[in-house]
């Protein structure tokens, strides 16, 4: 197991209290400006911490990416680990709404499982700042994700798509029944995650280039099968 990232002691790492400022009209400029520096800092700490880590990263790099003075990040956000589990649930809350704009349950059930497995392995190839940030935030044990407000609301939706779907495939005797849908869901994502973030450890081990568009497309092709070959509906003796 990883030993957990060092953290540098760092001014940043303690909180600011907030300026008082005046609260301002929904829609007015100062709130327009206020929503568009924060995704600006957000963006810039979305890089920054996927680069480094947690430890690593440092508030006056995000702030100087983000062309903001620090006085102002730490306004929006407070210190470092609250803005870190800013970006934890941003990019959760995008992973999320990608997937419900699939469309699976207008999909016959062998269909959208395909699209649900094609989606995520392609999710995570677009956006390897998921991957280097969910790993970085395992080397903390979650501690962050564990005071998140939010995070769990989003990902409700998704066991409950995939309940339904499981069951609208058990229906049409496409799936097995029985199938735990966080259990699938994990095996769906971890079948490419851990592939992709560890490809050159393996690559080295293996002595082949697992992030070559071959290597790729034959690794997307194995999780289909994979996944496929669970959910197969089991066969009597009389079949």
């Amino acid at each position: 197991m990883p030993s957990p990232e060092k953290r540098p002691r760092d001014s940043s790492s303690h909180s600011r209290a907030p300026r008082r400022t005046r609260s301002h009209a929904p829609g007015s400029p100062r709130t327009r400006d206020a929503a568009r520096s924060r995704a600006t800092i957000l963006e810039a700490a979305t890089d920054e911490f996927a680069a480094h880590g947690l430890g690593g990263a440092r508030v006056d790099e995000i702030a100087r990416r983000a062309d903001v003075n620090k006085a102002l990040l730490y306004h929006y956000f407070g210190n470092k680990e609250a803005l870190f589990l800013a970006v934890l649930e941003q990019i959760y809350a995008g992973i999320r709404g990608a997937e419900a704009s699939l469309d699976l349950e207008a999909l016959p059930p062998e269909e959208a499982m395909a699209r649900l497995v094609d989606f995520t392995w392609r999710y995570y190839l677009e956006h390897p700042e998921f991957i280097h940030l969910v790993n970085s935030e395992n080397l903390h044990r979650a501690e962050h994700l564990a005071r998140s407000e939010h995070v769990g609301s989003l990902h409700h939706p998704l066991v409950d798509r995939i309940r339904e779907l499981l069951d609208r495939g058990v229906a049409a005797g496409a799936f097995r029944a029985g199938v735990d849908p966080v259990q699938l869901y994990i095996t769906i994502a971890s079948l490419g995650y851990f592939y992709l973030s560890n490809a050159h450890t393996l690559g080295v081990v293996f002595e082949r280039d697992l992030l070559s568009g071959s290597e790729l497309d034959e690794r997307c092709g194995h999780i289909h099968q994979v996944v496929r070959g669970y959910l197969r509906p089991e066969r009597s003796d009389d079949d």
